[in-house]
């Protein structure tokens, strides 16, 4: 029985370097998650940044109003 020998080696060796390529092709055009924020997008408004606190539960209510109130003068 014969082993992969050289011709075996060289074709791992260029599945291995044609997987790197599309790999590295894939993450120059795909946009990573942490470009959603960039500043290519306008600025959130302080309403905008205000609602968020607010839906994650970080201020309650009574503080939503208040500094909604606060914003709108």
């Amino acid at each position: 029985m014969m082993g992969f020998g050289m011709f075996g080696g060289m074709f791992f060796f260029w599945i291995i370097l044609i997987g790197l390529a599309v790999l590295v092709v894939r993450g120059l055009f795909q946009p990573n998650q942490s470009d959603r924020g960039s500043s290519k997008t306008e600025p959130l408004s302080a309403r905008q940044i205000l609602e968020q606190r607010y839906a994650r539960g970080e201020i309650n209510q009574e503080q939503y109003q208040l500094m909604l109130k606060d914003i709108q003068q």
